[in-house]
């Protein structure tokens, strides 16, 4: 048995792992909330690393990945 070694989400900056997270995200089928208009886990998900939606997510994710280019 391994320990798990799970992070914390990155909520800001430039952290490779926040664009690489929200990249995936953005690109997963679902949707954001439920017929009740709950968020579901998808959007919770992204709320928690610093994206209000899956268009959010996307336009972070490659802000943030030209940015660590650049700076590269």
């Amino acid at each position: 048995y391994k320990k798990g070694t799970l992070k914390a989400p990155v909520k800001s900056g430039d952290n490779p792992r926040r664009a690489s997270f929200l990249s995936r995200m953005a690109g997963n089928s679902g949707p954001e909330r439920d017929s009740k208009g709950k968020k579901t886990r998808l959007l919770l998900s992204l709320n928690a690393w610093g994206a209000s939606s899956k268009a959010d997510a996307r336009s972070k994710a490659a802000a943030i990945s030209k940015r660590n280019k650049k700076n590269a």
